[in-house]
């Protein structure tokens, strides 16, 4: 009977010991999968806090891109206005000094005579009338009809080629155009100035046109290398101050 007592508790100590192991597996298995999960959960809630600044990141960038576009919309329209009143004040200027010089041309002239025997010399062209058409066609670019009023300053053009309008005709003629997007036509009449008429006070601005009508045609270096003779005609012209702010020059 005492012989049987070792054997049993042997017995006993090698049945426990697969159990306990089992257990103590299943314990290591248990916290190695909490361990797991509270990992996996922190990347869940990293990830989803990045997600959340990452669109509220863009939700600032559109604001912020909406509010840069109201600007941009207001400063283009203060330009645009800008402009137009800009060509206004220079068309009223315009019409107001070849009005002078059309009234002191026509008190200055003397009366041609005639030679016994001759045929009378044709009538010169009527200035009142000219000037009257150049101001009509004025009005036209004013009112920003610049298909109308090319088409006036040409006509006008056509009836006094040689008038004392010829030079303000062409000029403006080419600042329709450009507006009407008829480059062609623009740089026709900006050039005849130049060519005819390279003193006149509105050269500079019509070399200038020309310039703007190259870079409308998409040849950028033909145009710079125009803003450069602008500069180097007429120095000291308002149109060479604008060419040296496009040419980045001083």
């Amino acid at each position: 009977m005492k012989r049987l007592l070792p054997l049993a508790a042997l017995l006993a100590v090698s049945s426990a010991g697969p159990a306990q192991a089992g257990l103590f597996d299943d314990t290591e298995a248990r916290r190695q999968i909490t361990e797991m999960r509270q990992e996996l959960e922190g990347r869940i809630d990293t990830t989803s806090r990045g997600q959340l600044e990452l669109a509220n990141q863009n939700e600032q960038l559109r604001a912020e891109v909406a509010r840069l576009r109201g600007q941009l919309e207001v400063l283009m329209n203060e330009v645009e206005n800008l402009g137009a009143r800009q060509r206004d004040f220079y068309v009223d200027l315009d019409s107001r000094l070849r009005k002078i010089e059309s009234a002191a041309a026509a008190a200055s002239a003397p009366a041609a005579a005639t030679a016994p025997g001759t045929a009378p010399a044709a009538a010169p062209a009527d200035p009142g009338a000219e000037s009257a058409d150049y101001e009509a066609a004025l009005n036209l670019l004013k009112q920003g009809k610049n298909k109308e009023a090319l088409g006036a300053f040409e006509n006008l053009l056509a009836r006094y080629p040689s008038g004392s309008f010829a030079p303000g005709a062409h000029f403006w003629a080419g600042n329709s155009a450009l507006q009407a997007k008829d480059v062609a036509s623009a740089t026709k009449h900006f050039n005849s100035v130049l060519n005819k008429w390279p003193g006149d006070p509105n050269a500079p601005d019509a070399m200038l046109g020309l310039a703007n009508s190259q870079q409308a045609m998409g040849d950028a270096k033909t145009s710079q290398r125009t803003l450069q003779q602008l500069v180097d005609r007429y120095p000291q012209s308002n149109a060479a101050k604008i060419a040296k702010q496009r040419l980045g020059t001083r």
